[in-house]
Parts: structure tokens; C-alpha cells; sequence
């Protein structure tokens, strides 16, 4: 498959639907989500981003629409810690593998605690990175959750 990455291989193999919307990506891009939103026509409320998130000297992967920011005091507390900062890229791509810009929620390399901002649960389905530039999948909010492991929380701010 053209467009097989681990995201989409584990949606496959677990029989989660999902559609997968490929876009002409901008390699001079700043913010590969509201490009990716801007591209697909999404509203960007539906468009997640996902964030690696050092907290407490140990990764962790916060998800958020990129019309918002990570509030990085509630994404720590929501994983148990204290204090969040971004994670350095080349750290998020080792732990993930996946590449900055391409990195999805679902079938990272490491298992890293997974936060989804309670507004995507609003939508019918969200759109996040299928594992590379220029690749979304859009799927349900719970599919998301049950896919990535992931746990819900307020962590983004407008």
C-alpha cells in the first residue's frame, strides 16, 4: 500500500474505519497543521496536532486542534506530572518514528502516555497525522482514543 505507515497499518489491522485524505504538502511551511486544514478545507477545530511534551524528565504525546495551544500545566497534570515543556524534535521523531510534521497519535514506535483535548470529542470525526507530511486520516474522536491508547482531558487553550 502507497500510503501504508504504521498509523495506518494499525487502524487496518484493528478494523477501526478511517478515511485517509492525502494533500499536497508545503515543504516551507511553519505550521504544518493549518496547512494540512487549509489544504483539505477542514475547519482547523477538527484538525488535530500532535505535540511530544517532555514532562518531568520523561516523553509524553499531547493532541490538540491547531486552532488552539497545548496549556502545558494541564497536559503535565493530566499525565500525573508536574511541569511540561516541548520535547526536542529530533527526541520526538526517535521516540515516535515518525518525521516532525508526520508525527500521529497512533502506532508510535514508543508507548508514550497519550492525552486527546476533550474538544475533539464535539465532532463526528477529527482528522490527525497519518504517520507523514502530506497525510491526514480522519476517523471518530472515540476511534481515535481506543486506536492511540489514548486518556481525555482539558489541555488546550483558544
Amino acid at each position: 500500500m502507497a500510503t501504508g505507515t504504521p498509523a495506518t497499518a494499525l487502524l487496518t489491522k484493528r478494523r477501526i474505519p478511517f478515511t485517509l485524505h492525502p494533500y499536497d504538502h508545503d515543504p516551507r511551511a511553519q505550521a504544518y497543521g493549518e496547512q494540512a486544514a487549509a489544504a483539505l478545507g477542514v475547519d482547523p477545530a477538527r484538525m488535530l496536532k500532535t505535540l511530544i511534551v517532555t514532562v518531568d524528565g520523561k516523553l509524553a504525546c499531547a493532541v490538540v486542534p491547531v486552532a488552539a495551544r497545548l496549556d502545558l500545566k494541564a497536559f503535565a497534570a493530566a499525565v500525573g506530572g508536574k511541569r511540561g515543556e516541548l520535547a526536542d524534535p529530533a527526541a520526538a521523531a526517535r521516540a515516535t518514528g515518525y518525521v516532525v510534521g508526520g508525527i500521529s497519535p497512533i502506532g508510535q514506535k514508543a508507548r508514550l502516555r497519550i492525552v486527546v483535548d476533550v474538544s475533539a470529542e464535539a465532532f463526528d470525526t477529527v482528522y490527525v497525522s497519518a504517520g507523514r507530511r502530506g497525510l491526514q486520516v480522519e476517523l471518530a474522536p472515540a476511534a481515535l482514543i481506543d486506536a492511540a491508547g489514548a486518556s481525555l482531558a482539558p489541555i488546550a487553550t483558544a
